[in-house]
């Protein structure tokens, strides 16, 4: 009996040394602190605002490519780590490589998958750009998509035809033979083509054959932008479970003010955006698998609140991520599909072209780019695959310079984005001694 209350008073007396200790740390955590510690924050935070190309180029240069190798080194480790899952996929990929390099009639096969894989990874790949959130984005729909599946709907009223010689297509857009020989490559083609395919690209045009033939370019990219959209979501997850800072990014530092405004319910100083941003983030927070589809299938610029949202909550990795491949993937690339081929068909262009007269002072100005932009993509689509441009196209229109100035200028500031990104990274993860991934 001694022996057990000598115990419970070593316990006891564990329990009142613990409490004790905890007060004196609360009693340590004072104000000042708090305060000084949101005061580095917003140091460091300017700091490494300074970081940019245009500010500091030889520094930020410095820092991102520390900050490659720092990642390389880091997935490098990762990779090796998973043994097994390594040794079968370079199994694989020595057996495909094989398969590949030897001669045989399998060739011709190969060939057609090899093209069709590397198109549906180039417009994967736009897509991740497109929402990726490494720097700002590069919206591959205005500048490649959008333009790809207009091209492809002004040749199929122009030429009559979707069924469009390989190669050039999908690089290049031109008309098919109207003579009936075709080449021994098209006739090889032609032998792994459906029947289901061939009835599709042949006959009288209209909407669903257009539609059909931009299908693949369609689905990848918006499947690319669902994949862009994780990376918040694991940013978020990471955050809850406490592998990481909120206040350490600044999309998780806005959210944690979502929090707070939830809790009070102070709505009166919010701003419109703000407003817009709390309501789609009670929206996923009560519906769930729904608020995600509804969110996904609409032009949303603030998804990525949704994947955050996701992320901190805990909801599991396929509801989010079924929610986005559906809704980007088939609700929303339908719809902008459905818009860029009803808008480029060949009656509404030439109707906007001979509209556009009747704005006052500046139309007939404005119609002039235009009618030589429609004039030239008709010239290149009746030349042959390879063939110069000279005798088709007298002369570039200026909508045509003006676009591709205006596309070079977007790439250049989206890697200078990425560049930045990666510097100001390397910056912050050398100050606060975090392991950022």
């Amino acid at each position: 009996m001694a022996s057990s209350a000598s115990s419970s008073n070593r316990q006891r007396k564990r329990k009142r040394d613990k409490s004790s200790a905890t007060l004196n740390s609360q009693s340590n955590f004072t104000p000042e602190k708090v305060h000084l510690k949101k005061s580095q924050k917003e140091m460091l935070r300017h700091e490494t605002a300074k970081i940019v190309l245009w500010r500091q180029p030889i520094r930020t240069l410095h820092y991102c490519i520390l900050e490659l190798l720092y990642l390389s080194h880091l997935s490098f480790k990762r990779l090796i780590s998973y043994r097994k899952t390594l040794i079968l996929s370079v199994a694989i990929g020595l057996s495909l490589l094989l398969i590949y390099n030897v001669e045989g009639s399998h060739q011709t096969s190969i060939q057609l998958v090899e093209s069709l894989l590397l198109s549906a990874l180039y417009w994967l790949g736009l897509g991740i750009a497109s929402s990726v959130g490494l720097g700002t984005g590069l919206h591959t729909f205005l500048l490649y998509l959008g333009p790809f599946i207009a091209q492809v709907t002004l040749a199929a009223y122009e030429c009559g035809s979707i069924k469009f010689p390989r190669p050039p297509y999908p690089n290049e857009i031109v008309c098919p033979p109207t003579t009936s020989t075709t080449t021994t490559t098209r006739m090889l083609i032609n032998a792994n083509e459906t029947i289901l395919t061939d009835l599709l690209e042949t006959g009288t045009i209209s909407f669903w054959k257009i539609l059909w033939k931009v299908k693949l370019e369609a689905f990848c990219w918006g499947l690319g932008t669902a994949f862009g959209e994780l990376p918040p979501y694991f940013m978020a997850r990471a955050a809850r479970l406490g592998n990481t800072d909120m206040d350490d990014d600044e999309e998780l530092g806005d959210f944690e003010q979502l929090l707070k405004t939830e809790e009070t319910h102070n709505l009166k100083n919010l701003t419109l955006f703000e407003r817009v941003r709390y309501l789609i983030f009670r929206l996923i927070k009560r519906i769930g698998f729904l608020g995600i589809l509804l969110c996904a299938s609409i032009p949303n610029p603030l998804f990525d609140l949704a994947g955050i949202t996701c992320g901190y909550f805990l909801i599991s990795f396929w509801t989010f991520f079924l929610a986005t491949i559906i809704g980007k993937a088939l609700i929303k690339m339908s719809i902008q599909t459905v818009f860029i081929i009803f808008l480029f068909s060949e009656h509404h262009v030439e109707r906007i072209i001979r509209w556009m007269k009747h704005i006052p002072y500046y139309g007939r100005l404005l119609q002039t780019p235009f009618k030589d932009w429609l004039q030239e993509q008709k010239g290149k689509m009746h030349r042959k695959p390879g063939e110069n441009l000279t005798g088709h196209v007298q002369r570039i229109s200026l909508l045509t310079r003006i676009f591709n100035f205006f596309v070079a200028g977007m790439i250049i500031y989206f890697v200078a984005s990425i560049i930045n990104s990666l510097a100001q990274r390397y910056y912050k993860r050398t100050r606060t001694g975090l392991k950022l991934m």
